[in-house]
C-alpha cells in the first residue's frame, strides 16, 4: 500500500517508521527544511507517563482566574476575534468537569502506558540515541495543600497501573541534590521511576534518517495547500515544492499529522477538529564542570515548568498561551522561566547563554489525541497531542500503522 503523511515531527515520523516496517511505500511531506523544526524542535523532553492528567482539569477554573492580568502566568489567553479559539475555550471548560477529566486522564495513560513500551523497544531495536535518560521524573510541590491533593491523585494513578511513588522533601533532595537550594520551601515530591527524558528533535532526525535508509521519500520544503476528495475517498493532496511548482501527489492512504495545522486544512474539505495551537516557549542553558544542574528531570508544579538534562544542556519549558497561530517569542515569559530556574538551582547554567525559544502544541481540550479515521475511508488523523507529543509519539505511531493495516491496535483507547 502507497501512504502519504503529511507533516515531519515526530509524531509523523514515528508513523513512518511503523508503516514503514509493516512493509508499506511511505512518504512523507514537509513544509521545514528537515524533520522535528517545529513543535518538536525545543520541548521540554520530558516522556512523561506519570502526567497524564489533562490540562483541562476541575481545579484549572480557578487557577485561571488567579492568573487573569499576569503575562508570566502558566495559563494565558490572548482573546481574537476568531470562533474557533472561544469554541475551544468553551470545550476546554466542559473537560474540566471532575467526570471528563477523569475519563480522560484514563485515555491518556492507557495510551502513554503504550507508547513508553514501544519507545523502549524501538530504541533496543535500532539502538537509537538522543541523549535520553532512564531516571525518572520528580515532579516537587512548594504549596502544602496542592502536594496533598497530587498524592491523593498518585494513589489513583497507581490503580490505573502507572508507577507513583509519594516523596517527602529530604527525599526529593536525596533523588536529586541540586534542589537543596529550594530544601526549605519543598512540601514533598511525586516520584515516577519509570518515565523518561530525551531529545525529541534528535530522536526524530536519527528515526528519519533511518526511514529514510529503509526507503521512506521525505518531501522537504513543501506546502501542503488542499486535500482532493472523490467518492467518498481522498484522490490526490496538492503540495507545493522550491522546483516544481504545485503537484499532486496521490496514494491508496493519507495520514494527517499538521500538527496545530491539521485543523484549517481539514477544515477545506468539510471536517471539524477541535485542535487548537497552544503556545509553549522553553528556554535552554549550556552546562559545564562548574555548574550544578539537576540530573534527573523534574516537574515544578508551582510554576507548571519541566526541566530535563540533555547532555551538556539544561532544558526548561513550560507556560501555555491561546494566542492564534502567532509563534513570535515573548521574551517577559522566558525570562520569568530563566528568573525561576536560577531561584531554584542558582547555578544551573550559563545565564547569558540562554537560548529562547516558541512552538504551537496541538491541543484538544480535554488533551486526548485524535487518532483513526475520518469519515474520508483513506483519510487518517494523528494529531492533537498537546504538551504530550512526545511522551504519546512512539504508541501514536504503531497504533496509526495497525488501524491503516485494518488491524486492531493493542491498546485500550478510542480511536477515531
Amino acid at each position: 500500500m502507497k501512504v502519504i503523511i503529511l507533516g515531519a515531527g515526530v509524531v509523523g515520523v514515528t508513523s513512518a517508521w511503523y508503516l514503514r516496517e509493516a512493509g508499506h511505500d511511505v512518504t512523507v511531506v514537509e513544509r521545514q527544511s528537515g524533520p522535528g523544526l517545529e513543535t518538536s524542535f525545543a520541548n521540554g523532553g520530558q516522556i512523561s507517563v506519570s502526567h497524564a492528567e489533562p490540562w483541562s482539569n476541575p481545579a484549572v477554573p480557578l487557577q485561571i482566574l488567579k492568573w487573569l492580568g499576569r503575562q508570566d502566568a502558566p495559563l494565558l489567553f490572548r482573546p481574537h476575534a476568531e470562533l474557533a479559539q472561544w469554541l475551544w475555550g468553551a470545550r476546554f471548560l466542559f473537560e474540566c468537569l471532575p467526570r471528563r477529566a477523569r475519563s480522560n486522564a484514563r485515555r491518556i495513560l492507557s495510551l502513554a502506558l503504550y507508547s513508553a513500551d514501544e519507545l523502549r523497544s524501538l530504541r533496543q531495536k535500532t539502538a537509537i540515541a538522543y541523549d535520553e535518560l532512564t531516571r525518572g521524573i520528580l515532579s516537587f510541590y512548594t504549596d502544602q495543600r496542592e502536594f496533598e491533593r497530587a498524592a491523593a491523585t498518585a494513589d489513583s494513578m497507581r490503580g490505573w497501573g502507572c508507577a507513583r511513588e509519594i516523596k517527602t522533601a529530604a527525599e526529593c533532595l536525596a533523588i536529586e541534590p541540586a534542589l537543596r537550594a529550594a530544601g526549605p520551601r519543598l512540601a514533598g515530591g511525586i516520584f515516577a521511576p519509570g518515565d523518561e527524558s530525551g531529545d525529541a528533535h534528535v530522536f526524530t532526525q536519527k528515526l528519519a534518517a533511518l526511514c529514510a535508509e529503509r526507503g521512506v521519500d521525505f518531501r522537504y520544503q513543501h506546502d501542503v495547500r488542499h486535500l482532493h476528495e472523490a467518492g467518498g475517498r481522498i484522490a490526490s493532496v496538492e503540495v507545493a515544492g522550491p522546483q516544481r511548482g504545485a503537484e499532486a501527489l496521490s496514494a491508496d492512504s493519507y495520514i494527517v499529522a499538521l500538527g496545530s495545522f491539521s485543523a484549517p486544512l481539514l477544515r477545506r474539505i468539510g471536517i471539524s477538529v477541535a485542535v487548537y495551537p497552544v503556545k509553549g516557549y522553553s528556554v535552554t542553558l549550556p552546562v559545564g564542570p562548574q555548574h550544578d544542574a539537576p540530573s534527573v528531570s523534574l516537574t515544578d508544579e508551582a510554576h507548571k515548568l519541566v526541566m530535563s538534562r540533555l547532555g551538556s544542556r539544561l532544558r526548561i519549558a513550560g507556560t501555555a498561551e491561546l494566542d492564534g497561530y502567532n509563534n513570535e517569542i515573548n521574551s517577559l515569559r522566558c525570562e520569568a522561566i530563566v528568573r525561576r530556574t536560577f531561584e531554584l538551582f542558582p547555578r544551573a547554567g550559563d545565564r547569558d547563554r540562554a537560548e529562547f525559544w516558541a512552538g504551537l502544541r496541538p491541543a484538544t481540550p480535554g488533551n486526548v489525541p485524535l487518532i483513526g479515521r475520518t469519515r474520508y475511508s483513506n483519510l487518517f488523523l494523528n494529531t492533537g497531542h498537546g504538551t504530550l507529543g512526545w511522551t504519546l509519539a512512539c504508541g501514536s505511531g504503531r497504533a496509526i500503522a495497525d488501524l491503516v493495516d485494518g488491524r486492531r491496535p493493542g491498546v485500550d483507547f478510542r480511536f477515531l
